[in-house]
């Protein structure tokens, strides 16, 4: 017997034969200890009644499997008033009774079942000699004991929601901001659920959360004396909806100033150029299609709500949502569904491209090596396939219009107008700039917009000296009165975000962890197991 297999062999046991064959290594072992005690009366007794073997899989050898075959005996117990008769022999922290793995096996393959669940498990096990099924894994990860939260262990408490199906089911995570650590999962996102909880967890000083009334009212129940933070950024982003809200209903003083830059700068670029229209494609036709089919509907939406019918009603009749449709009544038109317009590797050096375009030079090799030599990274196909296009555009061939540095401006969608009419003008382009300027002299309500929504966006960001009540106050008689009374109604958290540096931004990247979890999983897990993996895996 080698000794070095020796110490490979859990404590307690001794070897009497290594029978190793292709595909793995059979160890027979039998305990050292001469007695064992009653399970029921404790008495040590070594009167043995028969005896048994048992088969336990242990940790791989040598890139094989192991199987334990350990020979095991029965004793009679020796208490005269013991009811027990006879007992087996326990293998201690070896392996628990009536198992088939070794507790360092069992250990060491529920934790693969914890990182990689079950599918995924079940491969890298196979690969490291330790064979199991996805079943099995899975039921080592649900039987990981919980851990139990120690009063007043947590302090500062981070919750946001999660989705079981988007915009069906959603749950509620629960994170400790100060050690960044998951604490739970909730099986939803209501108020009842939250408040029983914290009650069941005293001691939570700030809970930071989003602005969902639902855990408002969780908190308020569960812990009336915690501080309540709302989140800056749910706020930044409620304050980017309110004035993109206001912005669509405004949507022709933006097509208006929309035009009238494109049309100076058109002007400016192309002024001795024969514009020729250039032929649609099928992409093109397709989208213009689909928004005249959308506008119809539209249409019909108005038409109805004009003449009375209620809103369920129309969306009944129109096959779409209520909330599709109230949008669309807010809006005054179908949606339009622009995808943003995505900037090009090619765009600080477009000048000089035109420039040696127009000089004659149409070979894009020598036009890449002169990039290169500027500085830029991208791939020869880059700029081979830019020559392309100017050469199946042709010299009269309809373009949007540029500016000096060569970039290409459009009309922007009512997110971009909203970002604009938010944003320093410092920071704009001039395209830009001029088309706010037009915008704001055309509408004196998107003017006084802007100028809260940037005062309070400064406020917000903690960029001003201004006092929140201040901004509230002056926006009361604004097109955002609206969303000032929202924040009003919980001016306290509001408030305390701005004093307080606690936000959900740890919360939302354990969400992604827990999408990714989730995904892993296909979807299938249910609430104990994605709640155990979350928790303990590594």
């Amino acid at each position: 017997m080698p000794k070095c297999l020796l110490p490979l062999i859990p404590a307690g046991l001794s070897v009497a034969q290594v029978v190793p064959t292709p595909d793995r290594i059979v160890v027979t072992t039998h305990p050292r200890r001469a007695s064992a005690p009653c399970p029921t009366c404790g008495l040590p007794s070594q009167r043995v009644h028969s005896r048994y073997r048992r088969r336990l899989h242990d940790l791989p050898w040598q890139g094989r499997p192991v199987t334990l075959e350990v020979q095991l005996r029965r004793f009679r117990c020796v208490g005269r008033s013991c009811p027990r008769r006879t007992f087996a022999e326990p293998l201690g922290e070896t392996a628990a009774r009536s198992a088939r793995r070794t507790e360092r096996l069992g250990d060491l393959q529920r934790h693969l079942g914890l990182a990689l669940g079950g599918a995924a498990g079940t491969r890298l096990a196979q690969r490291l000699a330790m064979p199991t099924s996805p079943d099995t894994l899975l039921r080592l990860v649900s039987s990981t004991r919980p851990t139990v939260i120690p009063p007043a262990a947590v302090r500062v408490l981070g919750v946001d929601d999660w989705a079981w199906r988007r915009g069906h089911r959603y749950g509620t995570i629960l994170v400790d901001l100060e050690r960044n650590k998951v604490i739970d999962l909730l099986p939803d996102r209501q108020a009842e659920t939250l408040a029983m909880w914290l009650r069941q967890h005293p001691g939570i000083q700030i809970v930071a959360r989003d602005r969902a009334g639902a855990y408002a009212d969780g908190v308020r129940q569960g812990a009336p004396d915690a501080i309540q933070v709302a989140d800056r950024w749910h706020l930044l982003r409620n304050l980017g909806e309110a004035v993109r809200a206001i912005v669509d209903r405004h949507h022709a003083a933006v097509r208006r100033a929309a035009g009238e830059v494109m049309g100076e700068l058109a002007a400016t670029a192309h002024a001795a150029a024969r514009v020729v229209p250039a032929k649609l494609t099928a992409a093109v036709l397709r989208h213009r299609t689909a928004h005249a089919r959308r506008q119809a509907r539209y249409e019909e939406a108005a038409r109805l709500h004009e003449a009375g019918v209620p809103l369920r009603r129309i969306a009944g009749l129109l096959g779409a949502e209520r909330k599709t449709v109230r949008n669309w009544l807010r809006a005054g038109h179908a949606p339009l569904w622009r995808k943003p317009v995505r900037g090009s590797i090619l765009d600080p050096y477009r000048e000089h491209l035109q420039r040696r375009w127009a000089e004659g030079c149409h070979n894009a090799a020598h036009l890449w090596r002169e990039l290169k030599e500027m500085g830029f990274g991208g791939r020869p196909t880059t700029v081979r396939v830019w020559a392309t296009r100017q050469r199946k555009a042709g010299p009269d061939a309809t373009r949007l219009p540029t500016t000096r540095t060569g970039l290409t401006w459009r009309p922007p969608s009512g997110r971009r107008v909203a970002r604009l009419l938010t944003s320093d003008p410092d920071t704009l382009l001039a395209p830009d700039r001029a088309f706010v300027h037009r915008l704001l002299a055309d509408t004196p309500e998107l003017a006084m917009l802007a100028d809260i929504a940037a005062r309070l966006g400064l406020v917000l960001r903690r960029k001003s000296t201004e006092r929140l009540e201040a901004v509230l106050a002056a926006a009361d008689n604004s097109p955002l009165a609206a969303f000032a009374a929202g924040l009003r109604r919980e001016i306290d958290a509001v408030q305390a975000a701005l004093e307080l540096p606690w936000t959900t931004s740890p919360v939302e990247g354990q969400v992604n962890r827990l999408k990714m979890i989730k995904r892993s999983m296909y979807g299938r897990a249910g609430l104990p197991l994605l709640r155990q993996r979350l928790l303990y895996a590594a």
